[in-house]
């Protein structure tokens, strides 16, 4: 239960994240980094802003933190984001030895758990569906305004 709210606390940042991508046109995923407490890292989908197809969520906010941490390994550190991320930042997230994950909205076309669920490092451990309606929600909002 005491694990709740700080989820909780930290997934709603990620979704201010998410709101910032929609702002700009991106699909509206949002992802924090936390440490001790505190967010070290944080980013939201960046792709058609720099044309750039690995400019995910995750992507930059593993950047902001292992900068803000000095060390590309992030093991004591939370990963929230708001929609269960793909193979590609799954892959990265596995790289930086991200102690845990949290995440919103599950993805069943694009989820790294459609690919494989062991791409973490055994020590990593995942927590799903918080928030997840939320999330959920501003990201399938996003994509019926597109096929209006």
């Amino acid at each position: 239960m005491e694990q709740q709210q700080p989820d909780e606390k930290f997934m709603r940042l990620a979704l201010n994240e998410a709101e910032k991508a929609l702002e700009e046109q991106e699909v509206p995923i949002g992802a924090v980094v936390v440490a001790d407490g505190r967010i070290v890292g944080r980013g939201h989908n960046l792709v058609e802003t720099l044309a750039d197809a690995t400019a995910h969520a995750e992507m930059q906010a593993l950047t902001a933190a292992a900068s803000t941490v000095g060390g590309k390994y992030l093991s004591e550190c939370t990963l929230y984001v708001t929609v269960e991320p793909c193979i590609m930042c799954a892959g990265a997230i596995a790289w930086s030895q991200v102690g845990r994950v949290v995440y919103g909205a599950d993805d069943p076309k694009r989820g790294y758990r459609r690919y494989s669920e062991q791409v973490f490092p055994p020590r990593t451990t995942v927590t799903r569906g918080v928030l997840a309606e939320e999330c959920e929600r501003l990201v399938r909002s996003f994509f019926a305004a597109l096929r209006r």
